[in-house]
Parts: structure tokens; sequence; C-alpha cells
């Protein structure tokens, strides 16, 4: 009867024991077609493209990233959790992936997490300027708030350390820190990332929301806030910031941003400002600062239907003109996890600039798909995404 009554009492913990743990296994994919115009094409005498094309491609990942990934906690008492995150991209259309630089390329962490006191996280995350996509129209799909700053507010970013705050009044706290692990606290180019990190405060009420950000990302080849071109296509790309190099890549960002609640309607804007120091060799056209700012309308006009349209706008300096992408689109959503999705937008550029509806790499148009210098270009895009 003793050792019925103890077999009993084990499983019995060991339900308890499940009950307080979880894993969850979650993903999304995204795919579609895309028409694009003004798509360089041809060469002249000195490699630079001459003339310009349309193109029609399946596209994986124009209105989200497709991903797939891990979550869990366990409860250990008093209020505390342990958490992991693993999350890594993978290209739909061929199923290349997941990751651009291993398995797990997006999220890596294990921490401790409490309601009252707030979570705390070691690992690989996306860095802390991704936390513009709350505030940008169109969620940091391809054409948009990362198109025009070449891919500055979507990079990851390895070897964090990062607290959230739990909600207090209406306000919470996120900061994020990144070491190089290099010999040199910045970077000294014996490591792919350079010293990184960044502060973010937001205010949260039922009819609007505020947040601000600081954030920086350091060379690792020098630690500096920017770094020397390469002449021809606008820098080597490093492992965890591949669109491009200089103040793209590497560069203080201070951003500030608003979302409004009216009914159906949800209004949103921002203002960055993306400064670099040191930076070395640039050319005519390569800019040193930025100045980015968008905004735009969300109509939910039924509980499965949003129309969406916005601007995005920036201005660089050292000859590198303006350019503005004028986009609308919208999505239907099929279930809680299905949804269609459509977008048409142009950028229009400034006789000296060059930039894509795509963040691509600072350079000519025929080493990065830009269009022509002082040219628009043009896409549409359809698809299908599904989340699990």
């Amino acid at each position: 009867m003793k050792k019925a009554l103890l077999a009993a009492s084990l499983l019995t913990i060991g339900v308890a024991a499940h009950a307080q743990s979880s894993v969850t296994l979650y993903g999304r994919l995204d795919a579609g077609l895309e028409a694009m115009w003004g798509v360089p094409t041809g060469t002249g005498a000195n490699g630079q493209a001459t003339d310009s094309s349309h193109r029609f491609r399946a596209e994986s990942g124009d209105w989200g990233t497709s991903l797939w990934g891990l979550k869990g906690a366990e409860d250990l008492g008093a209020g505390y959790k342990a958490v992991f995150q693993l999350e890594g991209s993978f290209n739909t259309m061929t199923g290349q992936g997941p990751g651009n630089n291993g398995l797990f390329n997006r999220w890596a962490t294990v921490g401790v997490a409490s309601d009252q006191y707030g979570t705390l996280l070691l690992g690989r995350e996306l860095y802390i300027a991704n936390g513009v996509w709350d505030f940008d129209p169109f969620g940091q799909s391809n054409w948009s708030s990362a198109s025009l700053v070449r891919g500055r507010n979507w990079p990851q970013s390895s070897n964090n350390i990062s607290y959230q705050s739990p909600k207090i009044a209406g306000f919470d706290f996120y900061g994020q820190y990144a070491l190089s692990n290099a010999t040199n606290w910045n970077g000294n180019g014996t490591t792919p990332q350079g010293r990184e990190g960044g502060a973010q405060i937001t205010y949260t009420s039922s009819l609007f929301q505020v947040r601000g950000i600081y954030d920086e990302i350091r060379n690792p080849g020098n630690g500096m806030l920017g770094g020397a071109y390469n002449a021809l296509n606008g820098g080597t790309a490093n492992p965890d910031n591949s669109n491009g190099n200089g103040v793209y890549a590497y560069s203080r960002e201070y951003s500030a941003m608003v979302n409004v609640f009216l009914g159906q309607f949800k209004i949103q804007g921002a203002y960055q400002a993306i400064r670099s120091s040191g930076m070395t060799g640039q050319l005519p056209g390569q800019p040193t600062t930025l100045d980015h700012e968008w905004g735009g309308v969300t109509w939910q006009a039924t509980p499965a239907a949003a129309l969406i349209a916005a601007v995005y706008h920036v201005n660089g300096n050292n000859g590198a003109g303006n350019a503005t992408i004028y986009t609308v689109g919208g999505s239907y959503n099929l279930s809680k996890r299905t949804l269609l999705d459509i977008q048409v937008a142009t950028v229009q550029n400034s006789k000296t600039a060059n930039y894509g509806l795509n963040a691509n790499n600072f350079g000519d148009a025929t080493a990065t798909d830009n269009p022509l210098v002082g040219h628009s270009q043009s896409g549409v895009y359809a698809g299908i995404q599904h989340s699990f």
C-alpha cells in the first residue's frame, strides 16, 4: 500500500511540474508575387547601370519575415520564471535557411522573468532599433521604415544583456547592451560585431502611445560610429549588419514616435535623427547624417479587413539628396492565423539620390538593385501569410 501511495505521489509531482513548464513551437510563412519597375539593367564602360527595366518574381517575406521558433518558461516559484526563446528566419520560396547567420539568427536567449520586477535576458536578439515596428504603419514590411535607411532599423545583435521592465502607470522601459567581445571595448577588428546598445521608454494609454529610443551601433573594425567606405559598393558587409556600411550600419539613432487610436483608425508618425562620426573615405553622395520621418493611417474597416496608407521620407547630407516612398496597401484575415496582403509603392528620388523600395546597400545600381540616380522605382506585391 505504501509503495502505491509513493508512486501516486511521484506521479502527482511529475504532473504538477509539467503543468508549471511550457514549450511552444511557433512560426510564420510569408509568400507572394512581386512586380517592380525601375530595376537597373545594362552596364556601361565603367561597369555602372545604364538603363532600367521591369521585373516579375516570386518573393518570400515582403509583408513579414518567414520564421520559426521555440519558446518556453519554467515556474521557479515566488513569482519568477526561467524563460528561453530560439528563432530563425528562412525563405519560403526556396526553403533556404533558417537563418542567414546560423540556425537561430534572430533570437537565442535565456533568462529570468518576473511580473513584479521585469525580464532579464542573455543572448542574441533583434536589435533595439526594431522597436519602431509598433509605430510603422506597414509593420516594417520590405517597403517601409527600413528601406530609406538601408536596413538600419532591423538588424539583429549578439552578446546581449537586455532588460524589460513591467508597466508602471502606463510607462515601461527596455534596455539592451551588447558586448563586442574584443580586447578593445568598442571593437578592434577581431570580432564580427562592435559594441552596441540602447534604451527605450514607452507610455501607453487608451488614446495614444509614445516611444523614444536612443541606440548606437559601433563599427567592429575600429569601434567608431561610422567607418571607411568601399568606393564601389558602399562597404563590406559583416554578419550582423549586411545592409551596407557607414551611417546606414554604424551610427547613433534618436527616434521619437507616436500612435493615436481613434476608433477604427490608427494614426502613426515618427522622426529619426541618424548620426555618425569618424567616417573616412566617403565619396560625394555618401552621407554621414540622415533625417528620417514617416506618417500613416490604418483604417480597420471590418474586424477582418484593414486599409493602410503611409509616406516615408529621408534626407542625407554630403550630396546624398532625399527620397520619398508613397505607399498604400492592406490585409484581409481569412482566419485568426491566415491573411491575404497587398502593397503598392513608389519611391521618388531627388537628382542625386538612388534609394530603392528595398533596403539595398549604398552604391551603384548595378551592384545593389537601387534605381538609377535621380530615377524612381515602383512596385506591387500580393501574397499570403500563415502563422502557427
